[in-house]
């Protein structure tokens, strides 16, 4: 059987041509080479970045809006699933602030899907500068130690490698969630198809240790989207009991006023607007992720 194909989506929007730069380099450097690299320009032209950048298979795919994270690696990820020429099996992703270290991720993602058919997402480690694993960053609720990998349910969108014939079948990232938990979307919509989700300590993502509250729009986000992945995946029995839950806790955690004033608006919209299309997970899905250690009301 031949080794699958890697192909490579970055997002970017323009304000980290360093670091952008940086994660190209480290691309190329890959021992086993990618097929296809695309680099998606979110709301802006790419004009700094060479087409021959770091001598690699680029495709720049410049944007005149903001499609946010999921929207604009949708793009990409269209472009390499609907391409018969120079077609890939499995898409990286890294975000354009992120490092791989190591030369020999892409072999290890390669051999890892050869010999699991089953394996839908392979979640890295991501650390930062100094080969430290915030707690957040680990894809389980049991996270003081991050170097534990295997079967999980969840998965961080900073680093990670999707199957393509797993994408065919349940479909792209969730645009309209525009930022905020568009991975746990995939995530239960991956396992509810059947597919595998496996966090790989070994392939590491270095990224610098930033909040994600940073950006403007985070808690209101946030809110919004969690209210929207219920509605969207959960059975009708466990939405309110999910709500309920992830309520008791951000009002527990959060102690600025502003970012309570912007999670319950973000909530209250979530509630009142579209979700999109629901399709709820089946009981054996719920079931499977208690068994993995994180049941999805929680």
């Amino acid at each position: 059987m031949p080794l699958p194909r890697i192909g490579v989506v970055i997002v970017t929007m323009g304000t980290r041509p360093r670091e952008l730069a940086a994660l190209l380099a480290s691309v190329a450097r890959q021992n086993v080479p990618a097929t296809r690299v695309v680099l998606v320009g979110n709301a802006t032209p790419l004009t700094d970045v060479p087409d021959d950048a770091s001598d690699l298979p680029l495709t720049k795919l410049p944007l005149t809006e903001n499609l946010g994270c999921p929207g604009g690696r949708n793009v990409g990820l269209a472009l390499l699933r609907d391409s018969d020429a120079e077609a890939v099996d499995v898409v990286v992703e890294l975000d354009d602030d992120g490092l791989l270290i190591a030369d020999d991720v892409f072999r290890t993602v390669q051999q890892r899907y050869a010999r699991d058919p089953a394996l839908g997402i392979i979640g890295f480690r991501v650390a930062d500068e100094h080969g430290h694993t915030e707690r957040r960053w680990v894809p389980r609720l049991r996270a003081g130690d991050p170097l534990r990998g295997g079967p999980v349910t969840a998965f961080l969108g900073g680093g990670h490698a999707l199957s393509l014939p797993m994408l065919r079948e349940i479909g792209l990232w969730p645009a309209e969630f525009f930022f905020g938990h568009e991975e746990s979307d995939l995530a239960w919509r991956a396992l509810d198809a059947g597919w595998s989700i496996h966090y790989a300590p070994d392939l590491v993502l270095q990224h610098p240790r930033t909040s994600p509250a940073r950006h403007a729009v985070y808690h209101h986000h946030t809110a919004r989207n969690r209210v929207w992945l219920a509605r969207r995946r959960l059975p009708a029995v466990l939405i309110p009991v999910h709500l309920a839950l992830w309520t008791l806790l951000m009002t527990a955690r959060l102690r600025s006023p502003s970012a309570l004033k912007a999670w319950w608006g973000g909530f209250f919209e979530g509630l009142r607007t579209p979700c999109g299309p629901r399709g709820p997970m089946a009981w054996r899905t719920v079931w499977r992720m208690t068994r993995l250690g994180r049941p999805p009301v929680v």
